[in-house]
């Protein structure tokens, strides 16, 4: 089976293959640090994660190459707001957007560089877009790229230049054209005093699209396999990203895949209008980091998710359901050794990642594995405990990965609560000795109330937080 993704450059669902037979090099507009995450920035990560595991399930050798902005006018912004370096800005916010790819068991970028640790290339590249007649220098030390000197731009996002707006406030009166975009930003007396670098056009700092074509180039070559981000990336810094690298003679990325975004109402989650829920908010609310990786990575990558409190808690027990199986099999035949998924599993992604169609591959092994538990048969349990982690690892889902142990998000109360659960169990198991039937059921009453459900195994009590099904 071959994997075919959808490209954005051609509309179309295409056979991926890639540049070097069983190596992959793939770009990941990452986020811009001028405040902390929410969960929209987090669907890319997990929809990329998913690609990523696939890739390597499938023996591909990936190089998966993650971006950090730190430094542009948002972020500048907020540091003439808040009187601070811009930089501890951004250290502060990389921090917390790293601790929650590792929240959610997003794999480690290969690298993640940072925007300010590649001044030098964005230089070389400016340099010979300006040698090719593509770029221009202009007052105050800025250089522009000179959108119509280039014949294709607008092909990636299906626009025709010819019905871009045109600016009614006059624009920027040193452009030679209105839709020319900025490659390197002069200084601004409005702007912090050490965000500026030195270069052949004057001091001064980049502008956003050219960050992504340097630092691509650097790490994956001139010409790689993917360039992937979020769909509202498409226009302007996707297609601007495009037409520079290719204006500079560089064959750049073969495939575009894009992934819908996160809504909250009728928008987009976005701190600029307010709407914006973080994953503190969310495990606040009952809700464990798995469940809401099951929840993003349920829906199909380009299909739009519209959060909703009721689907997300549908999200958590559907997850819990497949937790509860995968538990219930491993007391009985141990862990096993997944490696395996089932053709169908494969069929699935192999469509341009169907998660959702995964996913009911893995429902279904399931409903299969029960039965197997309710007739005690051994090897069709182990069979299908051994398929559904396989199934669950490609999704960075399986509930026996060293990264979810003690999966309510890092509370710090677990231990106690687990202490407290097993002097429960203690308390019931020994009522039951004696034969006190109501004592031992009042021991288990109390943990229900508390949302804490029991079940004997033959391996024992086991317990879970929240509603059995």
């Amino acid at each position: 089976m071959t994997l075919r993704l959808y490209d954005t450059a051609t509309r179309s669902v295409r056979d991926f293959v890639p540049m070097t037979p069983g190596q992959v090099g793939i770009y990941l507009c990452g986020v811009t640090v001028q405040s902390s995450p929410h969960i929209g920035h987090l669907r890319s990560g997990i929809n990329y994660d998913v690609l990523r595991r696939w890739l390597l399930h499938t023996d591909h050798d990936v190089t998966l190459i993650r971006n950090v902005t730190d430094v542009d006018d948002k972020i500048l912004q907020k540091a003439v707001e808040q009187a601070r370096p811009y930089w501890a800005i951004a250290y502060a916010n990389r921090l917390l957007l790293e601790r929650d790819y590792r929240t959610l068991n997003v794999l480690p970028p290969t690298y993640e560089p940072l925007a300010t640790g590649h001044i030098i290339e964005m230089h070389e590249l400016i340099a010979a877009l300006i040698e090719r007649g593509h770029a221009y220098p202009a007052a105050n030390g800025d250089v522009y790229f000179d959108v119509p000197s280039y014949a294709g731009y607008g092909a990636l996002s299906g626009q025709d230049p010819a019905d871009m707006r045109v600016p009614t406030d006059g624009g920027e009166p040193d452009k030679h054209h209105y839709q020319d975009f900025a490659l390197w930003k002069g200084v601004k007396e409005t702007e912090p005093s050490d965000a500026y670098w030195p270069s052949p056009w004057g001091k001064g700092r980049p502008g956003w699209h050219i960050e992504c074509s340097a630092m691509a180039r650097r790490y994956l070559g001139d010409e790689f396999d993917i360039h992937g981000g979020g769909l509202d990336l498409t226009f302007p810094h996707h297609e601007n990203e495009l037409a520079q690298s290719k204006a500079a003679g560089l064959g750049f990325a073969r495939y575009w895949m894009h992934n819908a975004l996160l809504n909250l109402g009728d928008s987009k989650m976005s701190k600029s209008l307010g709407n914006v829920i973080d994953l503190d908010a969310v495990v606040a609310a009952g809700i464990r980091p798995v469940e809401l990786r099951y929840y993003m990575g349920s829906a199909h990558y380009r299909s739009r998710i519209d959060y909703t409190d009721e689907a997300l808690h549908e999200a958590a027990v559907a997850y819990k359901r497949i937790e509860g199986f995968v538990q219930r099999a491993a007391e009985i035949v141990g862990p096993g050794r997944p490696k395996a998924v089932p053709p169908a599993f494969a069929e699935a992604m192999n469509d341009d990642l169907n998660t959702s169609a995964a996913l009911a591959v893995v429902h279904d092994t399931i409903r299969e594995g029960n039965t197997a538990l309710a007739a005690g048969d051994e090897p069709a349990i182990r069979g299908a405990l051994t398929a559904v982690r396989a199934m669950l690892g490609v999704l960075g889902l399986d509930p026996l990965d060293p990264a979810w142990a003690g999966g309510e998000g890092g509370n710090d109360l677990k231990p106690v609560v687990d202490g407290l659960v097993a002097l429960a169990l203690e308390q019931r198991a020994q009522a039951r000795a004696r034969k006190d039937w109501a004592a031992a059921d009042q021991v288990r009453d109390q943990l229900k109330n508390a949302g804490i459900q029991v079940e004997d195994t033959p391996a024992g009590p086991r317990w879970t937080v929240g509603e059995q099904h």
